[in-house]
């Protein structure tokens, strides 16, 4: 696949996403993080979403819950390029039902090249990095130039 450069913003669009067992976790770290998490557009997934703007008082751009289509709704905006961080806190006890869901999203950011934090510590070293305050570029699956190039024009 062909690859360009995109320079993130030193305002990012972060998503927040936790499976149920974790929901209570992500909002602790958003409460800690209230500071750092503001100044950004942030997205969270149905239930997740509420939870955190209403315990966290942040304000947040909800799509529908996970196992209705939120997650994929996630991976869409990074697709189009609008979620430059995704923060999942994910369940590795959770039944097995949900693994596709995890798989798809954490597949959709690596494509995409999205920094992904699966639990505290890494959304921790994710929030304290410069590069989560400032903008930089970033390589990322260069689509148009793919088609141009498999049909010739």
């Amino acid at each position: 696949m062909l690859q360009k450069t995109v320079t993130m913003a030193a305002t990012k669009r972060v998503a927040l996403v936790a499976h149920d067992n974790k929901k209570k976790e992500l909002v602790a770290w958003c409460q800690k993080h209230h500071k750092d998490l503001a100044p950004h557009t942030l997205y969270g997934t149905g239930t997740t979403g509420a939870v955190i703007e209403r315990d966290a008082g942040l304000t947040i751009n909800k799509l529908i819950s996970g196992p209705l289509g939120g997650d994929q709704q996630i991976g869409a905006l990074i697709t189009e390029g609008k979620v430059d961080f995704l923060i999942f806190f994910w369940d590795p006890f959770e039944p097995l039902p949900h693994d596709p869901d995890v798989k798809a999203l954490l597949r959709i950011a690596a494509v995409w090249n999205i920094p992904v934090a699966c639990n505290p510590a890494s959304a921790d070293v994710m929030v304290y990095s410069t590069l989560f305050r400032g903008s930089f570029d970033r390589q990322v699956p260069d689509y148009e130039g793919y088609l141009k190039e498999r049909l010739g024009n």
